[in-house]
């Protein structure tokens, strides 16, 4: 009886928490929107972060991008020549890179580079106390350190999620007309008939400015709450990679249910 009590004060105490944090995020979600005018007002802080989250992570997006982009055409080919609609190649991996993989895998990818740098950098300012030295300036940390890096990511995310996509398709090109020898004209026609704006690419960027909020919010969340020691960082930079995918690949599922319906 009484383990049982143990476990169920456990899981009742673990249950609170996870809902005390995740009161705490959204409030700090919605200062990070109230103090949101200092980023726009100095737009230059922005600009800046969304170098350092979006340029510097064009490295590895393009080159993830074109090696997905080849396997789709390798996996679509094997499959649709099975059924004689090996033309339609180019119309699979334009779909599957703008309905889902562009912004789902660039979503994964800039959470494990971006979100983690993020993560780090503020943990590393509360560490050293630079956020209470703000505070004791009368300077807000919100409006001039957290809301920059939001709103950098949130305008990053869907450009890099483009520029995924554009890759892959080249990616996909390179495999399928040259190397297996589907004709070039059937490849780009037939993409450009079956992808629509509103239903496909529209629904592809709104996915990944979704993808862009969750994303830089948890990295900045679990910095801000990050105990100010090297272990309390590292915990936290650790959470912001496996709580951003969990929550990408959810959203993944809920909007692509939502479109759907």
């Amino acid at each position: 009886m009484r383990k049982l009590e143990r476990l169920l004060s456990k899981l009742g105490a673990g249950f609170i928490n996870k809902m005390w944090r995740f009161g705490a995020g959204a409030r700090l979600f919605g200062l990070t929107l109230i103090s949101s005018g200092e980023s726009f007002r100095r737009f230059r802080l922005t600009v800046r972060e969304v170098y350092f989250t979006g340029v510097l992570s064009l490295i590895i997006i393009l080159v993830s991008a074109f090696f997905v982009g080849m396997v789709l055409a390798l996996q679509g080919y094997h499959t649709l020549q099975r059924y004689g609609s090996s033309e339609a190649i180019g119309v699979l991996v334009a779909l599957a890179l703008v309905r889902e993989l562009g912004p789902v895998v660039t979503a994964l990818l800039f959470a494990g580079r971006a979100g983690t740098a993020i993560t780090a950098e503020i943990g590393l300012m509360k560490a050293t106390e630079q956020l209470s030295a703000m505070e004791m300036m009368a300077v807000s940390p919100i409006s001039r350190v957290i809301a920059p890096r939001f709103w950098a990511g949130v305008i990053a995310m869907p450009v890099l999620a483009t520029l995924f996509t554009m890759m892959g398709i080249l990616g996909g090109y390179m495999v399928a007309v040259p190397l297996i020898g589907v004709d070039a004209g059937a490849f780009w026609s037939q993409m450009q008939a079956n992808v629509d704006w509103e239903y496909d690419i529209l629904n592809g960027v709104f996915k990944s400015v979704v993808f862009g909020i969750a994303c830089t919010m948890i990295a900045l969340f679990e910095g801000y709450d990050a105990p100010p020691t090297a272990e309390g960082v590292s915990r936290a930079t650790t959470r912001t990679v496996v709580t951003s995918s969990l929550a990408v690949l959810a959203l993944d599922f809920m909007l692509t249910a939502f479109m759907l319906g």
